[in-house]
């Protein structure tokens, strides 16, 4: 997937809001202008400008329904999180359904019940879409939503803004909407469900800029997990950076379900987890923030960004070793977000 949005889309399509790289666009319109890229200033004695986010998601997830959450408002979520790694408050959503032909009425009215209580929860209105029916055997529910937020900050919330020495944090325990969603395909019990970790993150995120924490970068850790956002970053920032394995918050019927299946729970999709990096300064200020959520009540202190240099992730496992930490390689997870 990063090599296809590389090679094809990244070239075809390639411009400065783009090219940031972030989970939404962040644009700026200037008084009385036309739209300019995330960076523009007002002049003195100006108006100030308007900043907005903007973002699309799709989402195909099988089964439709799973412990802890369902396709709709795992919509909803994902694509208000997606605004909030902008610093943005979630305003508007727009969605389309993408609807097999013979797919139950009843499913289709709790699907859409569940992203009405979602969107209320989150503060968002859904204010437009489409449908589309495909052929029996063409679609299972896929849909996509188009998020816009408003930003009212004076932060530039940016991948190439991490810098030496910034703290890595993270918000929760890690894996288990993917987990959640294979327990219940391949029929592992546990002594209780795994529950996907799916929720919003915007009151967290709205907090930490309401207090004046320094950040850099904020990534929701969907699709590769922890291993794709960090190279991701590291990457776009031309950094390298270390976290440490034992300090990576995983629950145990996570890591079991992980070695039952043969997956790293740091390659595994999250839908209520991001990664911060903050200013060292504030790192134990911002934790003390996230741990005031339930959405991120055990939220870690993981690693530390070091020096502009070849962009490499390497993690300290629990034996002392360091060995680099890769992008997931192959399709672990599929239709699970």
């Amino acid at each position: 997937m990063h090599q296809l949005l590389e090679s094809v889309f990244g070239q075809a399509f390639s411009n400065p809001i783009l090219d940031t790289r972030h989970d939404s666009a962040q644009l700026t319109f200037p008084a009385g202008g036309m739209p300019s890229s995330a960076n523009s200033k007002s002049a003195g004695g100006t108006p100030a400008p308007l900043k907005l986010a903007m973002t699309t998601d799709s989402y195909v997830v099988r089964p439709l329904f799973f412990p802890g959450g369902d396709i709709g408002s795992l919509a909803i979520h994902g694509t208000v999180n997606d605004l909030a790694m902008s610093g943005a408050r979630p305003l508007y959503l727009s969605c389309a359904f993408i609807i097999e032909e013979g797919l139950p009425m009843e499913t289709l009215w709790r699907v859409a019940c569940a992203m009405r209580d979602a969107a209320r929860k989150c503060g968002v209105q859904i204010v437009t879409g489409d449908t589309k029916v495909v052929d029996k055997g063409k679609g299972d529910g896929l849909f996509l939503t188009t998020g816009i937020g408003v930003i009212e900050h004076s932060q530039t919330i940016l991948p190439q803004n991490v810098q030496p020495g910034d703290a890595v944090l993270v918000s929760g325990d890690l894996g288990r909407h993917g987990m959640a969603i294979m327990a219940v395909r391949e029929g592992l019990q546990f002594e209780s469900a795994i529950e996907s970790d799916s929720a919003p993150v915007v009151k967290p995120v709205m907090d930490l800029l309401q207090a004046e924490i320094e950040i850099h970068c904020l990534r929701d850790l969907t699709r590769g997990g922890l291993a794709s956002a960090l190279n991701e970053i590291a990457e776009a920032a031309g950094v390298g950076m270390t976290v440490d394995e034992k300090l990576i918050p995983v629950g145990e019927q996570v890591h079991a379900a992980c070695e039952m299946l043969g997956l790293d729970p740091l390659h595994v999709a999250n839908e209520g987890r991001f990664v911060a990096f903050v200013a060292a300064k504030d790192a134990e200020r911002a934790l003390a923030i996230l741990r005031r959520h339930p959405v991120s009540s055990n939220a870690a202190f993981v690693g530390r960004v070091g020096e502009k240099s070849v962009p490499l992730v390497t993690i300290k496992s629990a034996i002392g070793a360091t060995r680099i930490l890769d992008m997931p390689s192959g399709e672990q997870l599929p239709r699970i977000c």
